[in-house]
């Protein structure tokens, strides 16, 4: 038999299976991100998809305009649904007055003039 005890002044040999186990770690790695990012994407689709629906009736919203907010309307049922301090901000609004209102609907930056 040969004596294979490696000395300090001797290059190693490259051992091709050496990284195998790191390679194949950082591919599970990846693998496992793309999963992750795949189901928090689902996740977001279906909370999304059930915050589009009406809790009363199931129905689908639409988004209307009004007093320079934005509010959901159902198709179905008709019911509007404000997000948190829609109210507070349409009340705001409402209470400046019929000048104010005209003042805002002319010159604002937000909306744009209706025709038709």
């Amino acid at each position: 038999m040969k004596n294979e005890t490696k000395r300090p002044g001797e290059s190693p040999e490259f051992d091709e299976r050496a990284n195998e186990d790191g390679y194949f770690a950082n591919k599970e790695h990846e693998l496992i991100e793309d999963m992750r990012l795949k189901f928090q994407k689902a996740k977001a689709a279906r909370r999304d998809a059930k915050m589009a629906t009406c809790p009363k009736c199931s129905g689908k919203f639409q988004k209307y305009p009004l007093l320079g907010c934005i509010v959901e309307r159902c198709e179905t049922c008709e019911g509007i649904w404000l997000n948190k301090g829609e109210l507070d901000a349409i009340l705001r609004q409402q209470a400046r007055g019929p000048l104010a209102l005209f003042l805002d609907r002319c010159f604002g930056k937000n909306q744009t003039p209706k025709t038709h």
